[in-house]
């Protein structure tokens, strides 16, 4: 039997559609590790109370677009409108035609805008302008300026205006990486929510999850990698999780990293093992045999900087390890304050200070082992 086309394009559009898009939250309830901004907005909503002016900022792939279309939903869904019960929930239906369009970013009242690319005076001024009109089909007008902090200091003096005297239709969400470059002028006229960078176990979590439902063979040590890698973001961790699934071969460690170009955490504690045992001759074999397998040695020595603060930390208060669950798990908590328990706390101190000039050197040297080799000779040769 022969598909029609209009069914083949579909299924060649829901084939190739990427992961991080597939899985975006399309409600408050799905956005990962924000609690407390979800909370508040979430509150907002059910009391009628939502703002016209908004700073979303954090680090990358943290959600703040994605939180800022569902800003956009909360405040265009039809059924809030319609039904003050559902209303209550302080959520948006994702089924009237309002929060379909903006799902489907084909919504002539949100309108996003890339500063790191639109950040002149123009831009700002077209926006002054289209923003006076009132909206095509929903109720409000919703801005989403990306990389606010891109916008030119001409730029910010024209959006000012706006910004203090808004129209009752209109709202305006600023999303940034880097907070400190906006205005005063900016930031004291709208409401400001920090978006912190996810856990490792809660990336590990929702990766899991989503591995499991697109049935991608990928063991335990191999998302822990992924969701090392993402460095706190989930955007990062599902698109390296969709790269690597497109092998179409089970995920394991070797595989993880080979594509990451990262090391997994057993190797970086079977390092910090052998240089804490003062075991020179063999911790030079094992960074010999690292460099053969073709492992990042600059990104490796970026992350045993990163373990060994751990180790130091525990070291000096063992009570830490609360603070660590965040980013290890349970099983590794316990390596670490193992290596904590007999290491020396004024070595650990020496040896970071070390690394960490070693580390600054190997990022600009031809020769990335060379430094890391010498730190280990200062540190471990004379013992």
């Amino acid at each position: 039997m022969r598909l029609p086309k209009s069914t083949i394009f579909r299924m060649i559009f829901v084939m190739a559609q990427a992961l991080y898009r597939k899985y975006r939250p399309k409600k408050l309830d799905e956005v990962l590790g924000q609690e407390t901004n979800i909370e508040i907005l979430r509150n907002a909503a059910k009391s009628g109370r939502l703002g016209q002016a908004y700073i979303f900022h954090g680090p990358r792939g943290t959600g703040k677009t994605t939180t800022a279309r569902l800003l956009a939903k909360l405040l265009n869904c039809e059924k809030r409108r319609t039904d003050p019960e559902f209303a209550k929930r302080g959520e948006p239906c994702n089924e009237c035609r309002e929060c379909l369009a903006i799902d489907a970013q084909n919504s002539f009242d949100v309108i996003e805008i890339d500063a790191a690319s639109n950040r002149g005076i123009d831009e700002i001024r077209n926006l002054k302008e289209s923003i006076k009109t009132s909206p095509a089909s929903a109720t409000s007008k919703v801005y989403i300026i990306d990389e606010a902090h891109m916008l030119t200091g001409a730029a910010f003096n024209a959006l000012l205006k706006t910004l203090e005297e808004p129209p009752a239709h209109a709202v305006i969400v600023m999303a940034t990486t880097e907070y400190e470059k906006l205005p005063a002028t900016i930031t004291s006229r709208a409401q400001r929510f920090t978006f912190k960078k996810l856990s490792k176990t809660v990336i590990i979590g929702r990766l899991a999850s989503i591995a499991k439902e697109e049935r991608i063979a990928i063991d335990a040590a191999a998302l822990e990698l992924i969701a090392a890698a993402a460095e706190g973001s989930f955007r990062d961790a599902i698109s390296l999780l969709d790269q690597i699934a497109s092998l179409g071969i089970p995920i394991d460690l070797a595989v993880a990293e080979r594509v990451t170009g990262r090391t997994g955490l057993k190797k970086i504690n079977e390092f910090a093992a052998l240089i804490l045992a003062k075991d020179l001759k063999a911790a030079l074999a094992y960074l010999a045999a690292l460099g053969d397998d073709g492992v990042n040695l600059v990104q490796f020595m970026r992350d045993l900087i990163h373990y060994l603060r751990k180790v130091l930390s525990l070291k000096v208060n063992p009570a830490l390890a609360v603070v660590f669950e965040k980013e290890l798990t349970r099983d590794e908590i316990q390596t670490v304050a193992r290596l904590a328990a007999d290491a020396d706390a004024e070595f650990l101190v020496r040896l970071l200070r070390t690394f960490i000039r070693a580390y600054s050197e190997m990022r600009y040297s031809p020769f990335a082992a060379v430094p890391l080799e010498i730190a280990l000779v200062e540190n471990l040769g004379a013992q």
